[in-house]
């Protein structure tokens, strides 16, 4: 097993009587990505804060290195920050920029070139575009050679196609300096695509930790569920002769004993939907439908469960339909939340 860099253990946080975080543990290897993903207000920002020493806790211990470092000032820690806004200095240069609070001048060529700006080390902040600033706020952070990077919301300020772009360059970038990183998000893509490993919060506390893929197909909950991305929340009920749950898209196979009512999580690429042919009966009626290019996002009332399905072929609102899972999918039951079921936003909470 690898040796953890970073480790949490039970830290908790409280503002007066608002208890932000409460007892969360979790650790990060050198060369990892762990992604902290939750709505406004979830600890996850609080989160990143303690580990950075800008907020000191209640109780539990960080750990960096093999080293306690919870009441540790920023400074000493060897932890480096990209903020949300890059929080570069408007009269400084790039180079000024990038080499404040370095004592290797000398470094410079080596660290424009890493993030591809040689040639630009003159030029002033606003003389650069959004991506060319995250940059340099990646240069600065990487020039005091940190053990960890911390990303705090680093994308939100740059346009859809250019975020795309820049996480892709970031990614390589961060991996190849051989740091652990934690980003801060509320972007689900943004953890799927630039995270090794996704810890998803709650009020404060962690629901599930570990590889994206792993929390994406296999959610603990309703909210860690929809926490990565729309999902259908199938109820059914299972028969305790078989390993099968009845439900209103067909039946579902239960990869476990539990019996009695339960919940699956499928998502809307895991439905299969195929037009009813001559006399035949559907289990399903079209009632909207969006096109997205490469496929059309369909809404299905099943028996009055409303369920979201990628479709490659078009339906009219109003066709009957058989709706089913692809044979190669078997999804997770889940423990449900006092929500209704059907399909819902990632965070029924606001958004940051």
């Amino acid at each position: 097993m690898t040796e953890a860099l970073l480790q949490l253990e039970g830290i908790e946080k409280r503002f007066g009587a608002t208890t932000a975080v409460t007892d969360i543990s979790l650790t990060v290897a050198a060369g990892e990505i762990l992604a902290l993903i939750g709505p406004s207000g979830c600890g996850k920002t609080t989160t990143l804060r303690m580990i950075a020493g800008f907020e000191t806790p209640d109780a539990g211990r960080i750990m960096l290195s093999g080293r306690d470092v919870t009441t540790l000032p920023p400074e000493r820690r060897k932890v480096g920050i990209v903020f949300q806004d890059y929080a570069l200095f408007p009269h400084m240069t790039v180079a000024e920029n990038i080499l404040f609070g370095c004592r290797d001048p000398a470094a410079l060529p080596r660290l424009l070139a890493m993030v591809g700006l040689s040639g630009l080390e003159h030029r002033f902040p606003d003389q650069l575009s959004g991506g060319q600033q995250q940059r340099v706020a990646l240069a600065r952070t990487l020039a005091f050679q940190p053990r960890l990077i911390l990303l705090d919301e680093p994308f939100s300020n740059l346009d859809t196609d250019l975020r795309t772009a820049a996480r892709q360059e970031i990614r390589r970038l961060l991996k190849a300096s051989g740091c652990g990183i934690i980003i801060v998000t509320h972007d689900q893509d943004e953890a799927l695509g630039f995270a090794d490993r996704v810890a998803v919060l709650r009020h404060g506390r962690l629901l599930q930790c570990g590889p994206v893929h792993e929390v994406y197909e296999r959610p603990a909950d309703v909210f860690v569920a929809r926490a990565l991305g729309r999902t259908n929340l199938i109820p059914g009920l299972r028969d305790t002769a078989g390993h099968w749950a009845e439900t209103a898209i067909g039946r579902i196979p239960v990869p476990d004993a539990r019996a009695g009512e339960i919940v699956f999580s499928v998502r809307p690429q895991d439905i299969l939907l195929s037009p009813v042919k001559g006399d035949q009966a559907g289990n399903g009626q079209v009632v909207a439908s969006e096109y997205r290019g490469r496929f059309t996002i369909c809404t299905v009332d099943c028996a009055g469960l409303l369920v979201e399905a990628e479709s490659r072929t078009p339906f009219r609102d109003g066709a009957n339909v058989h709706v089913g899972l692809r044979p190669d999918v078997t999804p997770a039951p889940v423990s449900p939340l006092p929500e209704q079921p059907g399909t819902g936003p990632a965070f029924p909470d606001p958004p940051l």
